[in-house]
């Protein structure tokens, strides 16, 4: 029987507690950093993080620390479970710790804002980790630290990382896949944050389900655009990290972006959408991300755009439906492959 490994979970949010928890039910030795040193004594003296994880018993394989240098001096694999704007800060307090013969996840969906580098590529500049890897996919944390069946992607060109994600994950309630997609998984699940903050709207606007059926498929339409012009692989957009991830955040209400774009389409400002959500939203990111992308590559993506005007411009939420509704049509699936990438 092989060695249990030893997992550095940094961040410890409700999906990085959710991790941790599965890791050690596992049977791993778990590190997990947090910032707050009452969660970390409220883990480690009574193996629960109410705020994060309300009602979980969390497993006695979790020890949490508020130094980063403790939580991975032996770790085998670090999973980064930070926001993406936070993203770059860890990396440089990680950088004088860090090994070459570290393997190391990010968690985060989304963008960096500016640069719009995905967040292996804010790890590869910013620390000597080479052995990177991104885990997506429809993962509500709630329901994941509950046992409740799900699946999940490890996005990674090593071996050795698929191989340590899916030993620290892999369960009878939790199926772990591969991919090599890396960048496609990656602009994926920061991607459909946009359009789950749209799915939101729509929800409480009441327009129907033909309505919220015609804003996801051709949002996701819009997703492949940028996909393909990337360079990633568009058969990833049909997968768990693509539509599996937009179908869950686009239709849960325990999705943070969901709740976002609700409260906006219910008239309070995107300040006051975000502090009752109390949680990073990362689609409200994204989308500045996503719009300038599309200016790069000269493509065109109408539903992104007017999301984006509502949460950026202060465009009404009604007046983005209206707006949307009164484009041109044309073709409902253009050959990808040939041809201007146009509406």
């Amino acid at each position: 029987m092989s060695h249990s490994l030893r997992v550095a979970v940094l961040g410890a949010g409700n999906w990085g507690v959710a991790l941790a928890h599965v890791v050690a039910c596992n049977g791993h030795h778990v590190q997990l950093w947090t910032r707050d040193a009452q969660q970390a004594e409220e883990i480690n003296a009574e193996h629960r993080s109410e705020r994060q994880q309300p009602g979980l018993a969390i497993a006695p394989g979790v020890h949490a620390c508020v130094g980063l240098a403790d939580a991975i001096e032996h770790a085998d694999v670090l999973f980064i479970v930070v926001p993406s704007q936070a993203f770059r800060d860890v990396c440089r307090s990680l950088a004088p710790l860090a090994r070459p013969d570290h393997a190391a996840v990010s968690c985060a969906k989304g963008l960096e804002t500016r640069t719009h580098l995905r967040m292996t590529q804010v790890l590869m500049q910013e620390t000597c980790i080479r052995q990177v890897g991104v885990l997506s996919g429809p993962n509500i944390a709630n329901e994941i630290a509950q046992g409740q069946p799900a699946g999940t992607v490890i996005a990674t060109r090593f071996p050795r990382v698929a191989s340590a994600v899916t030993r620290a994950l892999s369960c009878r309630r939790l199926r772990v896949f591969e991919s090599s997609d890396v960048c496609g998984v990656e602009l994926l699940g920061a991607l459909k944050n946009v359009l789950a903050i749209g799915a939101g709207m729509a929800e409480q606007l009441a327009v129907g389900d033909n309505a919220k059926a015609l804003l996801v498929t051709r949002g996701l339409s819009e997703m492949m655009r940028i996909v393909l012009a990337v360079g990633a692989e568009p058969a990833t957009t049909a997968g768990l990290a693509g539509i599996g991830d937009l179908m869950v955040t686009c239709a849960s209400p325990l999705s943070r972006n969901h709740r976002l774009g609700a409260a906006l389409a219910r008239g309070e400002s995107l300040a006051a959408a975000l502090r009752q959500i109390g949680m990073v939203a990362e689609g409200v990111y994204a989308s500045r991300s996503a719009c300038e992308l599309a200016g790069r590559y000269d493509i065109e993506i109408p539903v992104f755009a007017h999301i984006d005007k509502v949460l950026h411009e202060n465009m009404p939420v009604g007046e983005a439906l209206d707006a949307l509704m009164g484009l041109p049509t044309g073709h409902d699936l253009p050959h990808f492959a040939r041809g201007p990438l146009t509406r």
